[in-house]
């Protein structure tokens, strides 16, 4: 039977670091447990190769399927932290469909 992993692919540029590792991660951490989300990547700099981005961070995040990506996304858990990152951040975020195994 195959399986297909779900993902968040971000692309930050963080304003405020004290405030986004020292408020917004410590809540984000335990959401993200709950969804069985395991980091892949966290990258600060990565090297542009193409395009012209002003990335300074970027973080992949693995989920069990697609539909627990979304979950994540849209609970009311990560929903009650995300004013931490849009106060300390500026994101592109990706929800991703995994290639089936």
């Amino acid at each position: 039977m195959s399986k297909q992993k779900g993902y968040i692919y971000a692309e930050l540029v963080v304003n405020d670091s004290a405030y986004f590792f020292n408020e917004y991660m410590p809540r984000v951490r335990p959401v993200l447990e709950q969804y069985d989300a395991k980091f892949l990547i966290g990258q600060d700099d990565p090297q542009v190769i193409e395009g012209g981005r002003d990335v300074k961070r970027v973080v992949f995040i693995e989920f069990d399927s697609p539909e627990r990506a979304r979950e994540f996304y849209y609970s009311k858990d990560y929903q009650d932290v995300i004013q931490y990152r849009f106060d300390s951040a500026s994101a592109h975020l990706y929800l991703l469909d995994g290639i089936e195994t």
